[in-house]
């Protein structure tokens, strides 16, 4: 038997339309309700004659020419033999007749006639055709269906013949590749990521070669779930395999699944297994999956009837229900992990969670490569500079710098991407937009000085602290200055670490406090960062004196309660205040013993706005700890002086003695010897 199809409807409805359209008369047109009686050509003029006419309608046509004449009221009764209420409101004869001429001759008789009363009038109309017949009959159906076509269109949002439409609804939304070359990605377009890399190529493989890991008795993982934050690839690492598989590939997200219809969404996750099995092996990813694959309540009063659930049951028993889904690969990838259901995680639906983490310094080189091919660049680009740059940057981070130095590059009209503009790009993601129209006192402007000056001072002086690259009192987004250090990546982060970076945040409040005599909420920051971070070393890092190896972390949703007492609750708050206490006043020691110093570096920031890690080494000396970082900036600024004092001395060398230009110039230079890093800072801060 056929399966039943909602088009056989339709063609019930037309069908229908059709017959009562018909039903109606041969010629399309309604009838009227007055009585009709066929006449002869002699009773005709008779009639006439008579003055029985009221109007007369000729209607000529290639079969015979046809009249129809309309009787007066008062005549009625002569002419039908019956009384008005009987025949209607507009009674009339249908007379067939052969010439035109000479019926006009008749009328044009009984209105000369001196015994003729009354009005007369006749006109002509055209029968109907063949066209105008098919005309009327089709135009009618066409309009129904365009009508009926437009709302399934609106109800679906489109896509009519693409699985649209109001009854298709429950119908898979997945896009199918089948071949995977029509992305146009393959894994040599993925950087960094080789663990991951590596587990997501055994899946292909499994596909291309079943047979290699079959033949020992092992079976192919039905599922594999990439977990990672966000903008780290895992959805490249999914278009990948469907460049590299030689097999059919589904993809939808995880919100395709949801509808506001009931059911809807567990009649998609039917849907779109049963296209994969007729087209196995093939492979199925769901992005974003944690839009359906949440933790189910287990609270029966928070929603009995969740569409939510149910599609998760649905998807569930599809994965590993009761049927088998040989051949079919379930790929599917969230930054929410925690959040998903323990059904879905076990073994036998996903069996392998691959974790696609922020890159490492090795790993941001290489996509730096990726996203660098494209650009033209000079030779002052330094890779392995830029992926010191920036660290904790993510994948789609690196490429949004690297198209926002080009475009950076193109606002001043440069041919190629410099250095310069990678550190502005930098500098613009991390810190926001320039604001050169931000109006300050030169209260505030020294105030700022101080603030940034402090946090300089304290990270120069602790062991721990992250290596200082610049400090700026230049306006950024939200913030009146910053600090950018270039931070060790290390795995394992050491309770004296963080002190060290507690205080070093301190720094600016306390310097304000010291030198400027008040405090401000420039530092609001600061104490947002310090707070979370030494509520974090107590309450889940177990680094307290009073609260040891305790960790009161708990990732349950649906816990309202705190896992502490209330007596422990304010042990917390009292270890936190404690300490934040000791680490602000030990800020304030260091900022005393180096009082003179910080004040330099406060002026110098006042003067320059932005100074960097070779003025701040003038200013104290040579940092007490020196890291592996430290060396690669030291080394980086050391190219960079020497490459800066080369071009001024082929400046100074092309300088002619006694032309007031070339004196202007060499003043100019001089300038910039006497400040070079500082020159290049304002530039880059233009």
């Amino acid at each position: 038997m056929p399966k039943f199809n909602m088009n056989w409807i339709y063609l019930l409805v037309i069908l229908a339309l059709t017959f009562f359209y018909f039903s109606n008369g041969a010629t399309g047109i309604q009838q009227p309700q007055s009585s009709q009686k066929e006449a002869s050509y002699t009773e005709f003029q008779n009639y006439v004659s008579q003055g029985y006419a009221s109007r007369i309608v000729v209607m000529p046509g290639s079969e015979g020419n046809t009249l129809r004449m309309y009787v007066k009221p008062d005549s009625i009764r002569s002419v039908f033999h019956k009384g008005s209420e009987q025949v209607g409101t507009d009674p009339y004869l249908s007379v067939k007749f052969g010439s035109i001429e000479k019926m006009e001759r008749i009328v044009d008789a009984a209105r000369a006639d001196s015994t003729f009363t009354g009005e007369l009038s006749y006109k002509y109309e055209k029968s109907n055709s063949v066209l105008g017949y098919l005309f009327n009959m089709i135009v009618p159906i066409l309009f129904f269906i365009g009508i009926w076509l437009l709302i399934t269109r609106f109800m679906s949002g489109g896509g009519i013949g693409g699985g649209g439409g109001i009854f298709n609804v429950g119908k898979s939304k997945a896009k199918m590749y089948e071949k995977g070359g029509e992305l146009g990605i393959t894994f040599k377009d993925v950087a960094g990521q080789a663990g991951a890399k590596q587990e997501i190529q055994e899946i292909v493989e499994f596909l291309k070669n079943p047979q290699k890991y079959t033949e020992l008795g092992g079976k192919i993982p039905k599922g594999a779930l990439l977990v990672g934050p966000p903008g780290t690839g895992k959805t490249l690492l999914a278009k990948a395999v469907a460049g590299e598989a030689g097999v059919p590939f589904f993809s939808m997200s995880g919100s395709d699944f949801v509808e506001m219809f009931v059911g809807v969404g567990a009649s998609r996750v039917r849907d779109l297994f049963q296209q994969a099995k007729a087209k196995s092996p093939c492979i199925i990813f769901i992005d974003e999956i944690d839009a359906v694959g949440r933790a189910r309540s287990k609270n029966p009063s928070m929603g009995g009837n969740d569409e939510r659930e149910n599609t998760l049951n649905a998807l569930l028993t599809e994965m590993d229900g009761f049927g088998t889904n040989s051949g079919v690969i379930i790929l599917a990838a969230t930054n929410r992990a925690d959040m998903l259901d323990s059904a879905l995680l076990r073994a036998g639906r996903f069996d392998r969670q691959i974790h696609v983490d922020l890159p490492d310094l090795n790993e941001r080189k290489e996509v730096f490569m990726v996203h660098l091919k494209p650009l033209k660049l000079d030779n002052t680009v330094d890779v392995d500079f830029l992926a010191r740059q920036t660290p904790g940057f993510s994948g789609a981070d690196i490429a949004n710098v690297c198209n926002e130095a080009a475009l950076i590059a193109a606002r001043h009209d440069k041919p190629m991407v410099g250095k310069q503009d990678f550190l502005d790009a930098v500098d613009r993601i991390i810190g926001g937009l320039e604001k050169k129209t931000k109006v300050m006192t030169a209260q505030e402007k020294r105030s700022i000085a101080i603030h940034e000056a402090g946090h300089a001072t304290i990270s120069w002086f602790t062991e721990f602290a992250n290596p200082l690259v610049k400090v700026s009192i230049v306006p950024r987004g939200q913030a009146l200055g910053a600090a950018w250090y270039l931070p060790e990546e290390r795995v394992l982060q050491t309770k004296e670490a963080m002190l060290d970076e507690m205080c070093s945040l301190l720094g600016g409040r306390a310097a304000e406090e010291l030198f400027v005599g008040h405090i401000s909420t420039g530092a609001m920051n600061d104490l947002e960062r310090t707070t979370k971070q030494a509520y974090g070393m107590i309450a889940y890092a177990g680094m307290s004196d009073k609260l040891p190896n305790v960790c009161y972390y708990n990732n349950s949703e649906y816990q309202f309660q705190r896992p502490y007492s209330d007596a422990t609750a304010k042990l917390i708050d009292e270890e936190v205040l404690k300490m934040i206490d000791d680490q602000y006043e030990r800020a304030k020691r260091i900022l005393t013993e180096h009082a003179e110093g910080h004040a330099q570096l406060a002026q110098l920031l006042v003067e320059r706005e932005v100074i960097f890690a070779e003025d701040v080494e003038k200013i104290f000396g040579k940092r007490p700890w020196v890291s592996r970082s430290e060396e690669l900036l030291e080394a980086q600024m050391r190219a960079e002086a020497e490459r800066m004092l080369a071009e001024r001395d082929k400046q100074a060398s092309s300088a002619l003695p006694g032309n007031s230009s070339s004196d202007d110039t060499g003043n100019h230079d001089a300038d910039n010897e006497a400040h070079p890093v500082g020159q290049e800072a304002e530039g880059g801060a233009a």
